[in-house]
């Protein structure tokens, strides 16, 4: 990767929906070129997709809760029935494997206090292997993107 793709994916986190024309003009490169490139990023896995950010607010998810979730044992059967579990959970927006007092912080997204309290109790806690949960509740958002440095 040079320094031309670096500035190409940059150029793309920032808007996907540029035309190979407008890319074109704002890296010096021939259309083809661009279109070459993106094509090379896609095949080789560096793009893995192209998504729309939706805004919370407009569709009701603006409850942001950060649920860290403790298992009553690690081995791997219990560690491959959670993720699992939590692949299937559509309030959940993201899920991480972490070290420290916890083993996984799920980030979700609901309507209120009252979807939570129903997620938590129907699906988050039907959930095999769970020992504890402990939930943190977003104040408000100081950052947020989906753009990488590269």
């Amino acid at each position: 990767m040079d320094a031309i793709d670096k500035k190409l994916l940059k150029l793309l986190q920032l808007d996907s929906k540029q035309t190979t024309k407008e890319l074109s003009g704002k890296l010096n490169l021939s259309v083809t070129a661009v279109y070459e490139r993106i094509k090379k990023l896609e095949k080789d896995g560096t793009i893995k997709k192209y998504v729309a950010l939706v805004d919370r607010k407009k569709v009701n998810k603006n409850y942001v809760v950060f649920c860290h979730i403790k298992l009553v044992q690690h081995n791997h059967e219990f560690i491959a029935d959670f993720e699992q579990a939590v692949l299937q959970l559509n309030e959940v927006l993201e899920c991480y494997h972490v070290s420290g007092d916890y083993d996984y912080i799920l980030k979700i997204c609901v309507a209120d206090m009252e979807e939570y309290r129903e997620f938590m109790v129907t699906k988050l806690t039907s959930i095999k292997h769970i020992g504890s949960t402990h939930s943190s509740f977003m104040i408000g958002e100081v950052k947020s993107t989906t753009v990488y440095d590269v």
